[in-house]
């Protein structure tokens, strides 16, 4: 077996060394950028075969291309978050399926709140990385973390952690969730700590399920400012390329498509480059069906003097099954901050509520603002 790990290593080698050797009829400055992928590919591989705990954890990464980002060439947070999505659910599966037994895929239940702590560009390389934290009888805890790697250089910056849960659902019965195998802990504390991760999630998982239960509704002709004038909506048609194994979707198309609504919304109410600067809790109340019509639609909250918030919600429409009605499959709040040409922060024009729903959710966006605030600065309590 090490010799056939040895073998597909060195294929894999000999198949990039071929690429680089065609890439003397590119213009001097591609192949500089290619041969400096070829180096950053071969690091990784050496990185992995060091480095890498079977079924704990993975590493995976790629050059970022100009359709993964805005006209400004920062990358999309939607992007971002797929990125991270797809580590997870790859190592969660891959150690649910890690014992005989029934088979089974990871499904997306909730993500942790998510700051960006730097936008990433066009050229740069995502290194992406996942470790299992904690597992419960039927949840597996993955902590993700997202290095930007300029390869011209060689800088490296942190870009994202985000910590996600994951349940296994049995592939011969969507509805079944199988137990998840027990991981081994360094120490004692590891798994109190995880434990206490885990109900709190659970906690809250439940409690955002009941709120978000109302509908965004268009308004006709509404003045600038408001929560009206920058509302959006998209819909669209789950296919299979959208779908897991079981036929549902991806937590991470779900999760892009999520950004792109929030980011038009953002968009919408200041009118210049904007970047996602946070993502809080995103919570998967049920699965969405191949097949599916869904709704993603976006309402500004609140606005602080240079961040928005932006209420995500979605919707799913089951139009081939009449046997059940519409419901809410997932929700979240996404703030954006606004950008000049230098990449530095902008005011933002401040929001006008005028329902009183909207002064209410003004008001909660408020609270959360200040107690990130709080948090960021090392306070307990929001200081006013």
């Amino acid at each position: 077996i090490p010799r056939m790990k040895l073998l597909a290593r060195t294929l894999y080698l000999w198949e990039v060394g071929r690429q680089v050797a065609s890439w003397s009829l590119t213009s001097g400055q591609e192949c500089l950028v290619l041969r400096e992928t070829w180096w950053a590919s071969m690091r990784a591989v050496r990185t992995r075969a060091v480095h890498h705990k079977p079924g704990h954890c993975i590493a995976m990464g790629r050059i970022m291309r100009p359709d993964d980002a805005n006209v400004a060439g920062n990358v999309h947070g939607g992007t971002i978050l797929k990125m991270i999505e797809e580590a997870g659910v790859i190592i969660s599966t891959r150690h649910c399926n890690s014992q005989n037994g029934e088979r089974c895929v990871a499904a997306l239940a909730r993500v942790e709140r998510t700051d960006f702590l730097s936008p990433m560009c066009i050229g740069e390389v995502a290194h992406v990385s996942a470790e299992i934290t904690y597992t419960s009888k039927h949840s597996v805890e993955v902590q993700v973390h997202v290095l930007s790697e300029n390869i011209l250089t060689g800088t490296k910056k942190l870009t994202n952690k985000a910590t996600l849960w994951y349940v296994p659902l049995s592939l011969k019965n969507v509805d079944k969730v199988l137990e998840v195998p027990p991981i081994v802990y360094l120490r004692q504390e590891q798994e109190e700590e995880g434990r206490k991760r885990y109900e709190a999630q659970k906690l809250e998982r439940m409690e955002t399920k009941w709120r978000n239960g109302d509908i965004v509704q268009p308004i006709l002709n509404p003045e600038p400012n408001t929560v009206s004038y920058s509302q959006s909506s998209l819909i669209h048609l789950v296919g299979p390329s959208d779908c897991t194994l079981h036929g549902f979707v991806h937590g991470g198309v779900t999760m892009k498509l999520m950004d792109e609504v929030a980011g038009i919304v953002a968009a919408r109410h200041c009118k210049t480059n904007i970047v996602t600067a946070s993502v809080d809790a995103i919570n998967f109340h049920d699965k969405i069906r191949k097949g599916c019509v869904i709704t993603i639609s976006g309402r500004m909250t609140f606005t602080s003097n240079k961040s928005m918030e932006i209420e995500v919600l979605v919707d799913a429409d089951p139009v081939v099954d009449n046997s059940q009605k519409r419901y809410r499959a997932a929700s979240a709040f996404f703030t954006y901050v606004s950008l000049n040409q230098e990449g530095k922060p902008l005011p933002v024009p401040q929001l006008v509520p005028e329902t009183e729903d909207e002064k209410k959710r003004f008001e909660e966006g408020k609270g959360r603002y200040l107690q990130m605030k709080a948090k960021r600065q090392g306070h307990t309590e929001p200081q006013p």
